[in-house]
């Protein structure tokens, strides 16, 4: 009996701490900035005279998070389990400020306020 309450103790606390849909887009906005800064501002492939213009590429890509949340919501399917929820996510090709979003596949999992990236590619590779 014991094992049964705490079994179900521990389904419920695991349902309530189920990540939804908004935590998500948060938690992909960030990854996506981190991609792009990585992609873009380090790696010299901004246009000289565009970097001229842009004092600070990461600032500039960083205010661009809560574009890029919409992005990734509008383009993922979520099936929530209860105690857990899978995110899938295929991005690529959206235009945010005057960069494209990097083309990638994603499986998330949301369990226990927290996100596990499962799977992720860049499709054809």
């Amino acid at each position: 009996m014991g094992g049964a309450v705490l079994l179900a103790g521990a389904g419920g606390m695991l349902a309530w701490t189920n990540p939804g849909p908004a935590e998500f887009a948060d938690f992909a906005a960030g990854r996506l900035v981190e991609e792009i800064s990585s992609r873009v501002c380090e790696s010299s492939t901004l246009p000289s005279v565009l970097g001229l213009a842009v004092a600070d590429c990461a600032a500039l890509v960083a205010s661009q998070r809560t574009a890029l949340g919409a992005v990734v919501q509008r383009q993922t399917r979520r099936t929530n389990f209860g105690v857990l929820s899978v995110y899938h996510s295929q991005l690529g090709g959206q235009q945010v400020l005057h960069w494209r979003v990097p083309r990638f596949e994603a499986t998330v999992v949301g369990v226990a306020g927290r996100f596990v990236i499962v799977q992720a590619r860049e499709p054809g590779s």
